[in-house]
């Protein structure tokens, strides 16, 4: 009896280990490829709700926020506030925000939530580029130049956005 119950305790094991093995193996393959802080942002070209095109190559020389989101996301829907905020704030000094949706985002959603700054729909192309994106929220902090100042995973809050955005527009990376 005990034989028995000790291979269906391996089984189980080893039923865990192949089903947790590629959440694991994915979690730190993304961390890994992820552009990281001082590196030039993916540059990415995509077409907005509203049907116009945003490229970030475009707005170079302008802070850029870049942020991944979904609306069925709790954390996500609970950080647009702060970002709208934020844009409004800083916009006329050389800010700017992308949301970038990785769900079927509706118009009446941008609405509900007053976003409006531009949101586009992820393609597989900047899904990849920035890191095969998986774990939402994630946020880039684009330097004037280009270049990736900060990234975050999880929630941006006020305080500390603000704090970058001001650091980031006099040129303190």
């Amino acid at each position: 009896m005990k034989a028995k119950e000790k291979m269906i305790r391996i089984i189980i094991v080893l039923a865990a280990g192949i089903c947790l093995f590629p959440a694991i193996h994915g979690r730190f393959a993304f961390a890994r490829s992820r552009p990281s802080a001082h590196e030039t942002a993916p540059d990415f070209s995509l077409k907005t709700l509203a049907g116009k095109n945003v490229r970030l190559s475009d707005l170079k020389g302008r802070v850029v926020l870049v942020n991944f989101f979904a609306s069925w996301c709790p954390p996500c829907r609970m950080e647009i506030p702060d970002f709208e905020k934020t844009y409004l704030s800083y916009k006329d000094r050389g800010f700017a925000v992308i949301g970038i949706a990785l769900d079927d985002v509706s118009p009446s959603f941008i609405e509900k939530m007053k976003m409006t700054y531009p949101v586009a729909m992820a393609n597989d192309n900047v899904i990849s580029d920035y890191g095969n994106v998986s774990s939402i929220p994630v946020s880039f902090l684009v330097g004037k130049d280009g270049r990736i100042i900060k990234k975050i995973m999880g929630m941006y809050f006020e305080n500390s956005m603000k704090s970058d955005v001001e650091n980031a527009l006099k040129g303190k990376n």
